[in-house]
């Protein structure tokens, strides 16, 4: 249970126990008592606890007359009576105090219950306490007012020790020591009261209390206003008189008060023990108390217990004069219940007709303040949308777990950083409202998932990052991947739909000995990617390997950026020719690298980095320019009819360019080129993101006069519903049917279907991947009118390309150019 929850079934059990001490004492008492005496020092009592507490001066103690005042009762008219006086009285005062109903019967309840205890101590050694009370043995009598001492000197050390010691001193040993000394030293006198009245009233007559009450009543009245107004006079006009007479005084006095109590801050003036002596108008609209209510209160009482211990340390140093001022932000408790910031200056007050020092408060309100920084400190430190921690909340608490896993040895933790499947999918068909709403509930279960000292934050889009602490191997962290992929399981119900979802979970542990939380989260990313890599909705564990791999990616992607710049990419050019007779139609112009260190490096190598880092955009316009301004020279040398063309790649990243129009215009304006020798080549999933915008660019592209293939058709998820409305030209069949085409009878029918699809729509067909002679009588006979692949030709470099030209133009019958290139004759025109 938490500290709250302990306090308040503590609370509670001592409520239980002083009802039932009440109880019992109804039970026992006896009814013959007279009852105007009785009621005549319960009047006593109330009055003389509001008005009558005695602070020794320069001293956190004071002496309260409440214990003597029962004794006194228990002496007179029996235990049981005695109970019922200490419920009441206790009862009644702090009605006065507050309006928390368990705190008023909690301290009631204290009372009861020390009265009780003392009841049936004194009963169980002596007997009937009332009837001792008219024994002459002195040490029968001394040892009943000993019991008593014993008794309330626990009780107040316990109460108070709890209080004082816990909240407010921080004790040490010697503050201890003289805790138990001030508490047995009131005991003591309290007792001895007590004693010498309860013999004076066996001399008198009960009926003593009747005629004393009155009198009591008015002269605590009248001492207690006097006080104050002694203590007011000698703060605001003592000063003065020493210099102006009395009637100065008079007049600073007044205007003391005035400011006092007018002022637009909480003022008040307190006891050295923590009582209020005056308070203003200011602070009880603050608190919401009437200056009465406040005044039954204390210090303690009002200020929150988390503070309280620094209040009464500093106001103990500047009792003791070793501050001459402080100033500390503090939560004050509303009479309601709810917390009030201020900003508390407190200084000392001497009186100058007599030693007493008593405190001056000014409170000012700073709640708002208070809660518009606490908001941006939680804003700092959390996800918006979530609520979760954020980066930085969560690299500080992966701090302080390397930090403990270096003190302790066999235990470590481990994190486990989170994407989210195909969340881009769900965020653009069903919208960011209804994302929203899916990062919100994988968070929640996330949370349920965990234990309480596991910490799950949101790094931003559909990341998520969870810190697993107290482990003993990496296999707790695998079950808790595994746990957190069965939770996510179960649908999401999101507007009214059903949404799944699934995570690719990357795991790093503290086993490989971290000792930057950075490179922690990132090797855990590493696993996440290579969780996706390998099929996504599993998980992956960061090993060596991975940190290999991921080094290498990076300073390849630096190299790439460099590469450009130093000329280090070059065009290679694959021949597209006609399957009926042969002729060479055009080629396809791939990129190629040639590292000055690594050698030759493979498109399937650098391209897919590329494209994660946008790098794609000024290489995909660096070969279509390259490429264009090559077909231009070759359209101008090698005229042809239809002219041969050139097919460049556009990646998805340069199809979602808003200026893609603009710029692809400029290229072929640039290079010069026919715009009908220029084919565009793109994937099915970059039009089917968005059908209808894909449409507009493809109609945009067509009216520069250039044509359009959908490169690797059959692989992606078109459907064939949209496809009659796209302006494309060609469809290229993917190498993985053609290659295959001759192994199984399924692929040979896809070839068929997409063929007999393209002729449908008036479209012509590449099929990609020719590499024996079976596969091109296949592709004949199917109607095919073009193929590509290492059965014509690799792709060569523009020398091998121009050779390829010059072949064509020779078994054609053509007149070849002036000064045509030399070389080996290529594997196209051998055919």
């Amino acid at each position: 249970m938490s500290k709250q929850e302990i306090t308040l079934r503590f609370k509670q059990f001592v409520v239980v126990v002083g009802a039932l001490c009440v109880i019992a004492a109804l039970v026992g008492l006896n009814f013959a008592l007279p009852v105007a005496p009785l009621l005549a020092l319960l009047l006593l009592t109330v009055i003389i606890n509001t008005r009558c507490v005695i602070q020794m001066p320069r001293e956190w103690w004071q002496l309260s007359p409440n214990e003597s005042l029962l004794l006194l009762t228990m002496l007179l008219f029996g235990g049981e009576a005695a109970v019922l006086l200490a419920g009441a009285t206790a009862l009644s005062l702090s009605l006065r105090a507050g309006r928390n109903w368990l705190n008023i019967t909690y301290a009631a309840a204290i009372t009861v219950i020390s009265t009780a205890t003392l009841a049936v101590l004194l009963h169980t050694l002596y007997g009937d306490v009332a009837a001792l009370n008219q024994s002459s043995l002195f040490n029968t009598y001394a040892g009943m007012l000993a019991c008593a001492v014993l008794v309330h000197t626990v009780s107040r050390f316990i109460t108070s020790g709890l209080v004082v010691g816990f909240v407010t001193v921080q004790t040490r040993g010697q503050a201890w020591a003289k805790l138990m000394l001030h508490a047995l030293l009131v005991s003591f006198v309290g007792a001895c009261a007590a004693g010498l009245v309860a013999k004076l009233v066996g001399y008198t007559g009960l009926n003593l209390f009747i005629w004393a009450a009155p009198v009591v009543a008015l002269g605590c009245g009248v001492w207690d206003t006097y006080r104050q107004n002694k203590f007011l006079r000698g703060i605001g006009g003592g000063g003065a008189r020493a210099h102006a007479g009395a009637g100065e005084g008079n007049e600073s006095e007044e205007r003391f008060r005035s400011a006092f109590d007018y002022a637009a801050i909480g003022m008040a003036l307190v006891s050295a023990e923590g009582r209020w002596l005056q308070v203003n108008h200011s602070l009880c609209r603050l608190l919401d108390y009437t200056e009465r209510e406040l005044q039954m209160t204390d210090l303690l009482t009002v200020i929150h217990h988390d503070d309280a211990g620094a209040v009464f340390e500093h106001i103990k140093r500047l009792v003791k004069g070793l501050l001459p001022v402080f100033q500390v932000e503090l939560r004050l408790r509303h009479k309601f219940g709810r917390e009030v910031w201020v900003l508390a200056s407190v200084s000392l007050a001497s009186n100058s007709h007599n030693q007493s020092v008593h405190l001056i408060f000014q409170m000012q309100d700073i709640t708002d303040r208070k809660l518009a920084e606490e908001q941006l400190q939680h804003d700092a430190f959390h996800d918006a949308l979530t609520g979760l921690p954020n980066r930085a909340m969560f690299l500080d608490h992966l701090r302080l777990a390397i930090a403990r896993m270096q003190r302790r040895e066999g235990v470590g933790f481990a994190v486990l950083y989170l994407d989210v499947d195909r969340f881009k999918v769900i965020n653009d068909s069903l919208g960011h409202p209804v994302g929203d709403q899916l990062l919100n509930g994988i968070a929640r279960r996330l949370e349920t998932t965990l234990r309480p000292g596991d910490t799950v934050a949101r790094l931003g889009g559909d990341e998520f990052i969870l810190l697993i602490e107290e482990l003993h191997g990496e296999t707790e962290a695998i079950s808790v991947a595994e746990r957190i992929q069965t939770e996510l399981q179960v649908a999401f119900d999101l507007s009214g739909r059903e949404v799944f979802a699934t995570v690719s979970i990357g795991i790093s542990s503290s086993w490989t000995s971290y000792l930057n939380p950075e490179d922690i989260v990132r090797d855990a990313d590493t696993a996440m990617y290579r969780a996706k890599q390998h099929g996504k909705a599993r998980h992956e564990i960061f090993d060596g390997a991975m940190h290999k791999h991921a080094t290498s990616v990076l300073q390849l992607e630096t190299d790439m950026r460099h590469a450009l710049e130093r000329g280090e990419f070059f065009v290679h050019y694959q021949p597209i020719v006609a399957l009926q007779d042969f002729k060479l139609r055009g080629f396809e112009a791939l990129v190629r690298w040639q590292h000055p260190e690594r050698g030759f490096i493979s498109p399937v190598e650098f391209i897919p980095i590329a494209e994660e880092t946008g790098l794609i955009i000024p290489l995909g316009e660096w070969v279509l320019r390259e490429a264009c301004t090559q077909m231009n020279r070759w359209q101008k040398i090698f005229p042809a009819d239809p002219p041969l063309a050139v097919s460049v790649n556009l990646s998805g990243k340069q199809f979602i360019q808003q200026d893609l129009i603009k710029r692809i215009a400029g290229i072929i304006t640039e290079t010069g080129i026919d715009p009908k020798g220029l084919k565009l080549e793109i994937t099915e999933s970059m039009v089917m993101d968005n059908v209808e915008t894909a449409i507009e660019m493809l109609k945009q592209l067509r009216a520069l006069g250039l044509k359009l293939s959908i490169d690797d058709f059959g692989t992606g998820y078109s459907s064939l519903s949209y496809l009659h409305r796209f302006p494309i030209n060609t469809l290229k069949i993917d190498r993985s049917f053609v290659t295959r085409m001759t192994d199984n009878n399924e692929n040979l029918e896809i070839v068929r279907t997409i063929i007999t699809l393209a002729q449908t729509l008036g479209m012509d067909v590449v099929a990609e991947g020719v590499e024996v002679q079976e596969q091109l009588t296949m592709l004949r006979d199917l109607g095919c009118e073009h193929g590509q692949g290492y059965f014509f030709s690799k792709p060569v470099d523009v020398k091998g390309a121009e050779k390829i030209i010059l072949e064509t133009y020779i078994l054609a019958g053509t007149t070849p150019p002036p000064q045509p290139p030399q070389g080996a004759t290529p594997r196209v025109m051998s055919v």
